[in-house]
């Protein structure tokens, strides 16, 4: 059920990795029910605040707070899920093979794996390989994974990069009907034009927050009809940051898309 307590609320949040301050003092409250868009360019700290809400993040100070509690509390291990960048799946299974791995992991019974599998279109594929599976059909078994357990938010990490407009306009449909059936999602993407796909967006630039709004609102307030020009025209207002990469390859094994918060000390 959809509450009007935020799904994440973020205070004073600070973050170093290696020598970049990547965060430092980050205020930000995300709506439960929606899909939240975080766009930006590679490198400008999305995968980072990522980690930082399903718990997985070493953090300086500030606090993150995922459905009513402590991002990484034990207790959130079945109501949160993340998927990285890379589809997380063994190539040498098939894929109800692979989601069927996943779901005995958890204590799952056996009718979740077909519930994702249909879920995510993939019954005509479920006794393919996964190394026989296209990009978009990698994806969609990864998708179905992170879905295992009916979790409340879903965090993915550029779900769509490298696919066609075509695949990437059928996962954005999953994703709507996701958000329908009350599931918060955290979708990040560099693809501005995604950005229309989205209820809310937060737009990021080297660490910074350069507008928490909306489709609607980012293209009324830039003055632009482009959603590319509009994230232009809102960066020369705000200024340039310090220039530096934020974002390093993911700290969670790949293997482990769902609860990843399990594998991490």
């Amino acid at each position: 059920m959809v509450t009007d307590s935020p799904a994440v609320s973020i205070s004073g949040l600070r973050v170093k990795r290696g020598k970049v301050q990547v965060f430092d003092g980050l205020d930000l409250d995300l709506a439960p029910g929606r899909i939240t868009g975080l766009m930006g360019p590679s490198g400008c700290g999305k995968s980072t605040l990522i980690r930082c809400i399903v718990g997985i993040q070493k953090v300086q100070g500030g606090s993150v707070s995922v459905l009513g509690l402590p991002a990484g509390t034990p207790s959130l291990r079945r109501r949160v899920s993340y998927s990285s960048q890379q589809a997380s799946v063994y190539t040498d299974l098939s894929v109800s093979e692979n989601i069927r791995y996943f779901a005995r992991l958890y204590g799952l019974p056996a009718s979740e794996t077909d519930r994702v599998i249909s879920a995510v279109g993939l019954d005509d594929q479920r006794k393919q390989r996964a190394d026989d599976l296209s990009g978009g059909q990698l994806t969609r078994t990864s998708l179905a994974i992170a879905l295992l357990g009916s979790p409340e938010l879903l965090a993915l990490d550029e779900p769509t990069v490298g696919l066609d407009p075509l695949l990437r306009a059928e996962l954005w449909g999953i994703f709507r009907g996701l958000a329908d059936s009350g599931i918060t999602l955290i979708v990040s993407s560099h693809v501005m034009d995604e950005a229309n796909r989205c209820d809310d967006l937060l737009l990021m630039r080297q660490g910074q927050i350069v507008a928490h709004t909306t489709p609607a609102d980012l293209l009324t307030e830039s003055g632009k009809s482009d959603p590319d020009e509009a994230f232009l025209e809102l960066i020369r207002r705000h200024g340039d940051a310090p220039r530096h990469s934020l974002d390093t390859p993911n700290d969670v094994p790949e293997t482990a898309p769902r609860h990843a918060q399990e594998d991490v000390r």
